[in-house]
């Protein structure tokens, strides 16, 4: 008799590559998070990500309209993405004042994980290492596990403000260094990387070869008033800059990304060459969603000032309530939809989140999340509802006060 799903056989693990030998089991903040759910409690959620479920106006109008583009029914596989929706992503960088932002540079990709795939792929071979900030957040481990590539963090240091400790960087690389992962700003610290920093990351990576992947989807929310860097302008050595518009417009279900390449000339020119076979063999992006990209691409107009409002006035409700106690201080943030609240040390961050579940019926991130070198942090969505986040931070400042 066949074996069915019914019943089932035991199988054997060797069937699988190692690559995907991840731990599979639940984690125990999401094991209590399933016990919290079952008993019915309603959790004020500070951990939300989804800019769609957190109470913003879109203008479903535009957008469900601008995705029934006849032009969609006409297959036109162009590798680096349809010439007009790039030239559209370019417009984008030249509204942050670089003038010689080049289509051509250019290439769509479905997420911004797929742009980590391909220039993984185009820099490294098996067990070459990249190097990425810590801390950040948990996705680069696994994609670097899918690619074959080696993780070497570096750390990001607070001292009145988040920096990058460019020794320990440069003592990190080896001969089997590739590349230098940059997050701009950083998630979950918020901060941006500085003018002073990007000098000496340039002259590393041309004295020792690298190129530098910097992941800018949070650009676009910095609390100052000032436009922030962006590392589209980076001539000086070979810079992947990748975004998309999970956030620019706070639509993640689009699926429309981008990686843009600059250099020098002839480095840019070989990179471009060969991430265009990389996209060609993993067919183009649908066309549906490159036509739309004009009003995609426009939504960011309306979308990015709620968003803003709601982080700076989630940001100045924290403060207010820190300021009533002495225990706990949120580190400083430039932009970006988190905050980091570092509290006393009296079990590990993966306790103290269990604890504010079970008995607050909040969520928050514990700090090992992110990789925190330490206990004694957790991390808070800024972009929760404003009645949800005053009420939750009360809870966490309460529990944590008391202890």
């Amino acid at each position: 008799m066949r074996p069915s799903l019914h019943n089932p056989v035991a199988y054997n693990p060797d069937m699988f590559s190692e690559r995907t030998n991840w731990r599979l089991a639940q984690n125990r903040l999401t094991q209590a998070m399933d016990e919290a759910r079952k008993s019915g409690a309603t959790i004020l959620d500070l951990t939300v990500s989804n800019p769609t479920r957190v109470g913003l106006h879109y203008d479903a109008q535009a957008i469900l309209s601008s995705l029934g583009s006849p032009q969609a029914l006409d297959y036109d596989p162009q590798p680096k993405g349809l010439r007009a929706a790039r030239e559209l992503v370019a417009e984008y960088y030249r509204s942050h004042k670089i003038s010689h932002s080049d289509a051509e540079r250019i290439i769509l990709t479905t997420s911004t994980s797929e742009g980590y795939s391909f220039v993984f792929r185009l820099l490294a071979n098996p067990g070459d290492e990249v190097l990425v900030p810590k801390p950040s957040y948990p996705l680069f481990e696994f994609l670097a596990d899918l690619q074959d590539v080696k993780l070497v963090p570096y750390p990001l240091i607070y001292d009145h403000g988040w920096q990058i400790d460019l020794h320990s960087l440069a003592k990190a690389v080896t001969a089997r260094t590739r590349g230098v992962v940059l997050v701009n700003p950083n998630n979950p610290t918020g901060s941006y990387v500085q003018h002073g920093e990007l000098r000496a990351l340039n002259a590393l990576c041309r004295e020792r070869g690298l190129a530098l992947i910097v992941d800018e989807v949070f650009l676009d929310y910095a609390l100052a008033a000032e436009l922030p860097m962006s590392f589209a302008a980076n001539e000086d050595c070979l810079t992947f800059t990748l975004s998309g518009l999970s956030k620019i417009s706070a639509l993640p279900q689009m699926k429309v990304a981008w990686i843009v390449t600059t250099g020098q000339r002839d480095e840019v020119a070989a990179a471009m060459a060969r991430l265009e076979i990389i996209a060609d063999t993993y067919l183009s992006m649908n066309a549906p969603v490159q036509w739309a990209l004009s009003t995609l691409l426009e939504q960011r107009r309306g979308i990015q000032p709620q968003l803003l409002n709601r982080v700076q006035a989630n940001l100045a409700e924290l403060d207010r309530q820190l300021a009533a106690q002495k225990n706990c201080e949120r580190l400083r943030v430039e932009g970006g939809w988190y905050a980091v609240l570092r509290v006393p040390v009296t079990q590990s961050d993966e306790d103290l989140a269990i604890e504010l579940l079970r008995r607050e019926s909040v969520l928050v991130h514990p700090g090992h999340f992110y990789d925190f070198p330490s206990d004694g942090y957790l991390v808070l969505s800024l972009i929760a509802g404003e009645k949800d986040f005053a009420e939750g931070i009360g809870r966490v400042l309460r529990m944590v006060n008391a202890a």
